[in-house]
């Protein structure tokens, strides 16, 4: 598949020559001032699909009786406490030491396991509760942002056994959503899963690991993209700043060791204005030079804030940073980064509240993650999932959409390194990545899957019900309602009048011209929903209706 034209071909027709010409020679030149144009559902749907994951139809009606001001700020207003942890949902009888001490149904988070099977388990289970998480968020962007951390200080929970090193680590993205990022930097670097991951917890003096060092400086915080840069020789010194960090699978928990730690001076380059960290010894000297360390590092202000603020722009906006873009919204975003001492909330609402975002170019031009795709869908269509009491039966469930998810190349919990998935990073295709010759069949069996089949576990079936989403539409009897209704939920991207006459004839009408064919089916249904007849002429056409908008590269688009 040309991936270039699934991404561009839908939006033909959309805007006026001179928009076109526009889109061409340089997208748009709006910048950060607050969006003063129209606020109805097509800004509230566009806010929601790209600060949560899916737009449902209760979230699109309650956001839009809100000021477009009004529902930024309750979307940054993060007001939940922290979700309860994950639960035992499997068995490990036959593991060489089986997690007795925990309780089916109750949370391991808390019982240290040495055990490789019991820590895959354990891992697995924390995935399938991430993706509940996600498929029953609160109006809030903390999933969004979630994710954004994870894939931007990206660990892969495969290389430890240790599963509630995972989890201390999901907690601290969580707790830092819209927190500060040079607390949330200094934090990750001295995680027990980074230091596992990168090293870091071998790191000592007279063997220093530089893996972390490099990540922590190219990756995490700075980029590649500064000319000059910090050197080689930046790297060397950082990791021996970092040497004698160590981890307890015990406590879960990570400790300084001053004898593993190079107490000796350490010299950074010209780009660090040849910062000397000061080698100390004794308890405190790993703590004190890492400050250090982090303070050094974002003392580089205008390379470490553009650099964040072009992660938030490619996550919340559009993959392609230009000029104008440069100039207008990143510039100045990351001078407002700056100036609120690295705090992350009043950027992210700045953004959000911009007229940049709220342009029409930034509307439905980012192709879904499988996350936003399969779970999003989910959410769209009210997918009725397992009650919380019958815990096995709704991790079962979690656990058949996780596989899908990993089909589709975003393993929750397992980017492919420590850059993260590559829609994020890879230049020019970007986004553009997510959909290939092997993830777009796999797309549309999910989806063909969740409306003419089902996902089927412990005898529940999780599916869409697409007699039930018609129901909750504004007037389904009126095929151009009912239409016009699931495309301004489902669909960024219009489609034309012609394509929506030929979808209502083709399918709705089953090849008739009078509404009155479809009218007359859905009320004779609804006067007698018993009847087997009325009902299944309903539930063919509507079924075969959303398999086909949901095939089509709109519905992949945000």
């Amino acid at each position: 598949m040309d991936r270039r034209g699934f991404f561009t071909a839908a939006r033909t027709g959309k805007k006026s020559a001179s928009v076109e010409k526009k889109l061409v020679t340089g997208r748009t030149n709006t910048g950060t001032s607050p969006y003063t144009g129209p606020w109805t559902k097509n800004e509230t749907i566009h806010l929601l699909k790209r600060t949560m994951f899916g737009a449902t139809l209760p979230d699109i009606q309650y956001f839009s009786g809100l000021t477009m001001e009004d529902a930024v700020n309750e979307l940054l207003n993060i007001t939940e406490p922290l979700p309860a942890p994950p639960l035992k949902d499997y068995d490990t009888s036959n593991a060489d030491e089986p997690d007795n001490g925990v309780a089916p149904g109750t949370t391991w988070v808390y019982d240290h396991n040495a055990d490789d099977n019991v820590g895959d388990h354990r891992k697995l289970s924390l995935k399938r509760w991430w993706v509940g998480r996600i498929l029953n968020q609160e109006r809030s962007i903390r999933e969004k942002m979630t994710l954004f951390w994870h894939n931007h200080f990206a660990t892969e929970m495969i290389v430890t056994k240790e599963a509630r090193y995972a989890y201390k680590h999901h907690t601290l993205l969580r707790e830092n959503a819209l927190g500060n990022f040079k607390a949330l930097a200094k934090a990750i670097t001295v995680d027990p899963l980074m230091l596992i991951y990168q090293n870091g917890a071998f790191n000592r003096r007279g063997a220093p690991d530089e893996n972390y060092a490099r990540e922590l400086q190219e990756l995490f915080t700075l980029g590649k993209e500064n000319n000059p840069n910090y050197t080689e020789d930046d790297v060397k010194a950082a990791a021996r700043v970092l040497t004698g960090w160590r981890t307890n699978a015990e406590l879960n928990e990570t400790y300084f060791d001053a004898g593993r730690h190079d107490p000796d001076d350490k010299v950074f380059s010209s780009f660090y204005n040849n910062t000397v960290i000061r080698g100390r010894s004794g308890e405190t000297a790993g703590q004190e030079e890492l400050d250090d360390l982090i303070d050094m590092i974002f003392n580089k202000s205008q390379e470490a804030s553009r650099y964040i603020v072009k992660e938030l722009y490619r996550w919340f906006v559009y993959y392609e940073v230009d000029a104008a873009a440069d100039a207008n919204v990143i510039t100045p975003l990351a001078q407002m980064l700056v100036n609120h001492n690295w705090n992350i909330k009043p950027v992210v609402e700045a953004l959000l509240k911009s007229e940049h975002f709220f342009d029409v170019l930034n509307q439905g031009c980012l192709i879904k993650s499988p996350v936003d795709f399969a779970l999003g869908l989910c959410r769209e269509f009210n997918v009725q999932l397992p009650d919380a009491s019958d815990y096995a039966t709704q991790y079962a469930i979690y656990a058949a959409l996780l596989t899908e998810l990993r089909y589709m190349q975003q393993n929750l919990g397992d980017p492919p390194s420590v850059s993260g998935w590559p829609a994020y990073y890879q230049i020019p295709l970007f986004h553009e990545i997510w959909i290939n010759n092997d993830t777009y069949p796999k797309r549309t069996y999910f989806t063909d899957t969740m409306i003419f089949s089902s996902y089927t576990r412990n005898g529940f079936d999780c599916k869409i019900d697409c007699i039930a989403f018609a129901k909750s539409l504004s007037n389904p009897g009126d095929p151009n309602v009912l239409l016009n209704d699931s495309l301004e939920i489902l669909y960024r991207i219009p489609l034309s009048d012609n394509a929506k006459q030929q979808l209502k004839k083709d399918i709705l009408l089953t090849g008739q011209t009078n509404d009155l064919y479809w009218t007359n089916a859905w009320n004779t249904y609804i006067a007698n929903p018993a009847d087997m007849a009325a009902y299944q002429t309903v539930f063919s056409r509507l079924n075969e209706l959303y398999k086909y908008l949901l095939a089509l590269p709109e519905y992949h688009l945000s």
